[in-house]
């Protein structure tokens, strides 16, 4: 009996992701820069916080949120994933009972899936801190991952989705550093996950453009590398999580509508299609 190690499609062992919150006009630059190099990204959003219509912000405001129709056209699919910031922004750890926290999550939901015409069951927490309550609550709501502010710089898939801890913010000073030692990596055992996050309205209140620009140009155009946004990263680990095995671990079978990657120790990766049973 071998232990079978996740893979991401194609085989590969590593995935790059990011995730931006707010919804602010400054999205539209960074959406620019990651379909020049193949990213792909997560952009959470509060649907009762869009700008108004023709809104002119003052002279010098950073964080300007686009209005409903902007930020219909801001996220392409071939690029973003949208996912939930809550309705207002609040704190969740704030409320003493789950109905606000229901309230906040579930009104997000109803705006962004009839905007956008997606199921959307991924999230950023406002602010970054949660608690037990908040994390039944998003159960309860039908969220699948929720991302805190937290930040390793490790690369350790997550052992709960919905206290998501990222890699590190784009501001931290070893950014480039963590990546030098991500592309180095060679064949790890256990899949790996670098996970960048932040809000683009931060590159423009500290000129920094090139910190994101030089992050993604050296990431670019990988072959052992999956580019893949919060939900896709998540579905290929519960449909890896979802496998069916014999007793011992020689009978695989994949109940699943998508194909998982597997890898046993020493081999290479292979394919479990929809429905297939294979033995190994």
């Amino acid at each position: 009996m071998a232990a079978l190690f996740l893979r991401f499609p194609g085989g590969k062992a590593k995935a790059l992701t990011f995730s931006y919150d707010d919804g602010v006009e400054q999205d539209l630059q960074l959406v620019q820069i990651f379909k020049k190099y193949g990213m792909r990204a997560t952009f959470n959003l509060n649907g009762g916080q869009f700008a108004q219509e023709g809104h002119v912000y003052p002279e010098g405001q950073i964080h300007r949120r686009m209005s409903e129709s902007q930020v219909k056209e801001a996220y392409p699919e071939d690029v973003c994933e949208v996912a939930c910031h809550a309705y207002k922004h609040p704190f969740l750890t704030a409320f003493s009972n789950p109905a606000p926290i229901c309230y906040q999550i579930i009104e997000d939901r109803k705006a962004l899936e009839s905007l956008f015409r997606r199921r959307i069951q991924g999230m950023a927490y406002p602010f970054g801190p949660t608690n037990d309550m908040a994390v039944d609550a998003l159960k309860a709501c039908g969220i699948y991952y929720a991302r805190t502010t937290v930040s390793t710089e490790k690369f350790d898939m997550p052992t709960d989705w919905l206290r998501l801890p990222a890699t590190c913010h784009h501001k931290n000073p070893r950014l480039m550093e963590l990546a030098d030692r991500f592309l180095e990596m060679k064949a790890p055992h256990h899949p790996q996950m670098f996970y960048v996050w932040g809000h683009a309205y931060e590159f423009e209140d500290h000129n920094n453009w090139h910190v994101i620009e030089n992050f993604c140009e050296k990431m670019a155009h990988k072959d052992d590398i999956w580019y893949a946004t919060n939900m896709e990263i998540y579905t290929a680990w519960a449909d890896y999580m979802r496998l069916e095995t014999s007793a011992d671990g020689d009978i695989i079978y994949n109940p699943s509508v998508r194909s998982v990657w597997v890898a046993k120790r020493q081999s290479p990766a292979f394919e479990i299609k929809p429905g297939e049973t294979l033995y190994i």
